[in-house]
C-alpha cells in the first residue's frame, strides 16, 4: 500500500492510499482515535476498518492528523483535525474524479471529526462510526443528520460508555428521511480487543455491503 503526503491547512499530512483498479470504485477516508492518547492512523481498529473497506471495493485513504506521525501542524482541538479530514477528502476526491460514493469512517475522537465532515460535504453517501465518544464531545450538530449511517460500540466501553452512546442514536433516530444502524458488540470494550474485533469488523463489512447493493439495484 502506497505511502502518500498530500498538502494540509497546516502543512504536509501523511497517509495510506490504497486505490482500487476500477476508477469507478467508490471511495471512503478513515479517520484515527485522539492524538494527544496515542491515536493514529495505524490504530488496530483504524486499519481493520481500512481494509475491510478495501475489501469490499472501496479506494480508500488512511491518513494522520495534523502533530502526528509524519504529518506537521500540531494538536488543535478538533477544529484544525476537521480542516486535516476535509483536505484528505478533496485529496481522495481530485484522485478518483469518477466514484459514485463516498464514505467516512471513524473510531472514537475520529467518529466525532467524521460526523462534523459529514455535515459540511453533502457528496458523503454513508459513515460508520465506531465508539462515537458522545460522553465527551457534543453531536448536536447533527441536526439533521443528512446521511444514513452505522454506530457501533462495544457493551463494555468504559470510554465511551453505552448509554451516552444509546442516547445519541435515539436522537438521531427522531430525524425523518434517514435510517441510523446501530448494532452493539456484546462484551467488547472500547478499543474492540479479540476477540471482538472481528466480530465487530464482519458486522460494519455486512451493513456496508447492503448499503453499496440498495444503491446499485
Amino acid at each position: 500500500m502506497p505511502e502518500v503526503i498530500f498538502p494540509g491547512p497546516e502543512g504536509r499530512l501523511e497517509g495510506r492510499y490504497h486505490p482500487q483498479k476500477d476508477r469507478d470504485a467508490p471511495i471512503a477516508i478513515i479517520l484515527h482515535p485522539h492524538p494527544q492518547f496515542g491515536g493514529t492512523m495505524n490504530n488496530r481498529v483504524v486499519y481493520n476498518l481500512h481494509y475491510a473497506f478495501y475489501e469490499i471495493g472501496f479506494t480508500v485513504l488512511r491518513f494522520n492528523f495534523r502533530g502526528v506521525g509524519r504529518s506537521q501542524g500540531e494538536y488543535d482541538q478538533g477544529v484544525g483535525e476537521l480542516s486535516d479530514a476535509a483536505a484528505a477528502l478533496d485529496y481522495l476526491q481530485s484522485m478518483n474524479t469518477s466514484a459514485k460514493h463516498c464514505w467516512v469512517a471513524g473510531f472514537s475522537f475520529g467518529a466525532w471529526i467524521g460526523m462534523q465532515l459529514l455535515m459540511r460535504r453533502p457528496e458523503i453517501t454513508g459513515f460508520v462510526s465506531v465508539a462515537p465518544p458522545a460522553n465527551m464531545y457534543d453531536f448536536s450538530f447533527l441536526a439533521p443528520c443528512p446521511a444514513s449511517g452505522l454506530i457501533i460500540n462495544g457493551s463494555a466501553d468504559r470510554v465511551a460508555p453505552p448509554a451516552d452512546t444509546l442516547a445519541l442514536v435515539n436522537k438521531l433516530h427522531e430525524q425523518k428521511g434517514i435510517t441510523i444502524t446501530h448494532e452493539v458488540i456484546e462484551g467488547a470494550g472500547h478499543f474492540f480487543e479479540d476477540p471482538h474485533m472481528d466480530r465487530m469488523i464482519e458486522t460494519v463489512k455486512a451493513y456496508v455491503r447492503r448499503r453499496l447493493t440498495e444503491k446499485t439495484r
